[in-house]
């Protein structure tokens, strides 16, 4: 298992257990780009530079607060370490909510929750079943990566023998929706619209698989990268051209209640791109052949 991210006491009045986190996510694009110079094909390097001292060393830098222009008061990282909080070591949870009550806005990353270890287990499985049958979240706030962080732990079903705490963000930290949706144009809804609507979403309503949802995006960076390394010509997408054409808004819930979604011309150009064939909307690319070893760099 690899290294907990935290790790600490879960405090739920007198009952006290410890716990680990770990991150539930990771990235998983696998292109990385470098910063070259397009003169000479060669990296870029970064530098911490002092006007008076010229490039600084990683040990020699420290966080400055200005409290008055141009005054600051150094802070070591050692003194960070030892600040007094006690959320650095305890999630307290000082209340309970109903799952529904915590819109998505809130949440920010998750974390698997497994025991400290097999003396800690009996008191995680107690709270975990207590929070899976009453279908709560217990809040509380954890410290770590300079700043204290409101979080909420959950027992889900489909998480075998763990438990969830989510990073959630602070009230102030959220826009004002009423400054984006406000000026949104009222109108009222046509019942046979919003009849077809429903049946649209009842059809296309399925059990929610996320293995299907892959990252196209990275697909088709990655097929330009090799397109580029073997001088192969490049699939450009072009902007289809904008249609005057006013589309009626009940004759395209009905074609789309029907199955009619996907018109033949995407499909075609969803074929061309697969197989690097021309077709309408998609510009074939031959690169230059690169002048030097070091790079292979862009048209």
């Amino acid at each position: 298992m690899p290294r907990p991210f935290w790790s600490g006491q879960i405090q739920i009045s007198l009952v006290s257990f410890g716990i680990k986190l770990f991150p539930a996510t990771e990235a998983k694009s696998e292109i990385r780009f470098h910063q070259l110079s397009r003169k000479s094909g060669e990296r870029i390097k970064h530098q911490k530079v002092s006007e008076d001292e010229g490039p600084i060393e990683k040990s020699e830098i420290v966080k400055g607060y200005e409290y008055r222009k141009g005054e600051y008061v150094t802070i070591e990282p050692e003194e960070i370490e030892h600040l007094r909080i006690p959320s650095r070591h305890t999630l307290e949870v000082t209340q309970f909510v109903d799952m529904d009550e915590l819109d998505p806005e809130f949440f920010e990353k998750p974390y698997f929750v497994v025991p400290e270890n097999d003396v800690q287990a009996e008191a995680f499985a107690v709270v975990r079943k207590a929070l899976l049958t009453t279908k709560k979240a217990g809040l509380g706030k954890i410290a770590f990566g300079g700043r204290e962080h409101l979080v909420g732990l959950s027992a889900p079903a489909d998480k075998l023998a763990g438990m969830m705490a989510y990073t959630m963000r602070y009230p102030e930290e959220l826009r004002d929706p009423t400054k984006y949706f406000g000026d949104i144009k009222r109108v009222a809804v046509d019942e046979d619209q919003l009849s077809l609507a429903m049946e649209l979403i009842k059809r296309k309503t399925t059990k929610f698989a996320p293995e299907k949802f892959k990252d196209e995006y990275e697909a088709a960076l990655r097929e330009l990268v090799e397109a580029k390394v073997k001088n192969a010509p490049i699939p450009r997408d072009v902007p289809a051209p904008k249609s005057a054409k006013v589309i009626n808004l009940m004759d395209a819930l009905k074609k789309s209640v029907r199955g009619d979604t996907v018109p033949p011309a995407k499909k075609t150009i969803a074929k061309s791109v697969a197989t690097g064939s021309s077709s309408k909307g998609i510009t074939l690319v031959k690169p230059p052949t690169a002048k030097s070893g070091k790079s292979r760099k862009s048209a």
